[in-house]
């Protein structure tokens, strides 16, 4: 028996994405399997796109995740942070993999900013130890070296003039 106010794991429930709406300007926000939330065809890449039946808006499976907005699969995201994890620098990956040095560095912003499912997602393709190692290194340091990634943007592509 739990203690007072405290729930079983057996008690607890995680909602998932597509089980209730996420706009605060719906009647029914954040109301779990209220039958309010459809789901509603795919993106060109195959991400779930739900729409709420009440507000009458659409979203992702992807909205609040390091994915949310983003042109190209997970596998493809994941496997360049790999490619950064063998060291491979970020014209390495634009020769192999023709995606953007840009591209990879907001991937980079991004993970820095959800970096317990990056740590999840690094779990799920059973990178190597070296490899996760090296990717934490590289992501939780780029929110600390702001001032070195602007440096590195400007030495990569050039000073806007204001």
């Amino acid at each position: 028996m739990p203690e007072r106010g405290l729930l079983s794991m057996e008690e607890i429930q995680i909602a998932t994405i597509g089980s209730f709406c996420s706009n605060e300007a719906c009647e029914d926000y954040n109301k779990v399997n209220h039958g309010n939330v459809i789901k509603s065809g795919k993106t060109d890449k195959g991400v779930q796109r739900y729409l709420c039946k009440t507000c009458k808006k659409s979203f992702t499976e992807t909205k609040g995740t390091m994915f949310y907005r983003c042109r190209h699969t997970e596998d493809e995201i994941v496997e360049c942070m790999s490619m950064l994890g063998d060291r491979n620098s970020l014209a390495a990956i634009h020769r192999i993999k023709g995606i953007k040095e840009e591209t990879v560095m907001k991937w980079l912003e991004k993970a820095s900013d959800h970096v317990e499912q990056f740590k999840l997602l690094v779990r799920k393709k059973k990178l190597s130890r070296v490899q996760f190692d090296a990717l934490w290194t590289y992501v939780y340091h780029k929110g600390e070296k702001k001032a070195e990634l602007k440096k590195m943007q400007e030495e990569l592509f050039g000073v806007e003039k204001p």
